[in-house]
């Protein structure tokens, strides 16, 4: 029997060698000189601290630390508003980051997820590196990873669900930041605990930013706000999601805008007109019918085409938001009756204009705002052309994607799993357009009495709600 080559690998030894390449790790040394400069911190604290004595002394170091520490203290008592805004979110990283994110506890979570590896030619235990931490809410983190070779982000969010359990977090979002890390969203608990008051109506239209209407509150704390100009918006959610909120809570934050005219609603409200009657008189058309939903649509598109043709009179790209060229708002509650579950011919005729207007009407400033519970292609066929979407609590896991995009549940936005019960009407998920992570958001809650106060501040002076000539002849 022929021996073996003695170029063949040896599997036990101490030293291995695979291809003429050197297989030993880094010397401990250079190991950890490389760790030093990734943390400079712990080289820099002790040589201020070293400063301070030698020049202050001992005594004069320590009362100026303990003067930075009450400094500190006395920030985050009296001025919590900057504190959480500038001071918070850097010590909760980097407290975070040392108790959390590092040393034998970050390994095991590692090695016990299955994210850990084994280097193939040298045995060493590979362990995915924390590059840094952000921390902008009490309750979120995020933490940017950088994996070891030979996972993708795929192999991440695949475990993502056993991740979140061995943190004990309420859940995890993974995605791609940039080749070879991966940024890890960490919600450690449920960041709404209250209900959002409605927004409050702005004194003058010149107060109100179009391209940040504010709805309600996000999760790191901030406000939550949506534009009403820059496109379409499809805001999908099961009944008592929540969806009467964003209505509601965009029409109050417009509450000058659609006194002067500088925005004008157009509603659709197929229900009857239950639940937006109380709202007539901000509304420039009104339909409750199909038959008045498609002449108001029919209408809707002639005013885009005589807006058009007189941009192009004055060669004018775009139009800014006035009294002459006021932002025409289409607004449809329920748009599955429109689109879905009516008449096959009516259904037909509006899918038709609905999508001129919404392939056209950008420039222009017509806009639609679409509110539905089912989201799928059948029921919306225009479903892509919305290009600003809100995903409150649904009933399903595929409804996840088919609003916010494909993936968009695998990247954290939980929307099937939010409680159907009133203490989570309102919360739901956005896609960030910078980071492509999903923000959970809570929206205001707006009350009658909200509507009424909206109504009797900011009703156009002359109520234009259209009775059709079938309701008239009925009367």
């Amino acid at each position: 029997m022929k021996q073996r080559s003695s170029s063949a690998t040896r599997i036990n030894g101490p030293a291995r060698s695979h291809g003429g390449r050197a297989t030993r790790p880094p010397g401990r040394e250079v190991q950890a000189t490389a760790w030093l400069f990734r943390h400079p911190g712990f080289v820099l604290a002790p040589l201020l601290g070293l400063g301070l004595t030698l020049t202050l002394g001992a005594f004069g170091a320590g009362l100026g630390i303990a003067a930075l520490v009450a400094v500190v203290l006395v920030w985050w008592r009296v001025h919590p508003a900057t504190f959480d805004r500038f001071a918070a979110p850097r010590l909760r990283a980097c407290w975070r980051r040392w108790t959390v994110y590092r040393g034998r506890r970050w390994s095991r979570l590692m090695a016990d997820t299955g994210l850990t590896r084994e280097h193939r030619h040298t045995g060493e235990h590979l362990v995915p590196r924390v590059l840094w931490v952000r921390s902008s809410s009490a309750t979120i983190d995020t933490v940017y990873v950088r994996m070891v070779r030979g996972q993708d982000v795929a192999y991440w969010q695949e475990r993502a669900s056993v991740l979140w359990e061995a943190l004990i977090a309420h859940r995890v979002a993974i995605t791609r930041h940039r080749p070879g890390v991966v940024a890890i969203v960490i919600e450690w608990e449920l960041p709404f605990t209250r209900v959002i008051p409605a927004p409050d109506i702005p004194d003058q239209a010149d107060d109100v930013d179009l391209r940040a209407v504010e709805i309600g509150d996000n999760e790191h704390g901030q406000p939550f706000t949506a534009s009403v100009i820059d496109g379409h918006r499809l805001v999908a959610g099961r009944t008592g999601s929540g969806k009467g909120s964003i209505l509601w809570g965009t029409l109050r934050s417009l509450g000058p805008c659609l006194r002067d005219g500088v925005a004008r609603v157009w509603m659709v409200d197929l229900k009857g007109g239950v639940e937006t009657e109380q709202g007539a008189p901000l509304f420039h058309r009104y339909a409750t019918t199909m038959t008045q939903a498609l002449d108001m649509l029919t209408e809707f598109r002639d005013a885009m085409r005589d807006r058009q043709d007189w941009m192009r009179d004055h060669n004018i790209r775009r139009c800014t938001p006035s009294v002459e060229t006021p932002v025409e708002l289409l607004v449809i509650d329920e748009m599955a009756m429109l689109t879905a579950y009516g008449d096959r011919t009516a259904v037909r005729d509006a899918l038709r204009l609905l999508a001129e207007i919404m392939t056209q009407g950008r420039a222009s400033l017509f806009s639609v705002q679409g509110y539905l519970q089912e989201p799928s292609k059948d029921v919306l066929d225009v479903r892509e052309l919305f290009t600003q979407r809100i995903a409150l609590a649904v009933t399903a896991a595929s409804h996840v994607d088919m609003v916010l995009g494909d993936g968009a549940r695998e990247r954290g936005a939980l929307a099937d799993e939010i409680p159907g019960d009133e203490r989570h009407a309102g919360i739901g998920f956005v896609i960030d357009h910078g980071s492509r992570l999903p923000v959970r958001f809570r929206a205001a809650y707006v009350t009658d009495d909200d509507i009424a106060e909206l109504v009797a501040r900011c009703a156009p002076p002359v109520a234009e709600v259209i009775e059709l000539a079938s309701d008239r002849g009925a009367a």
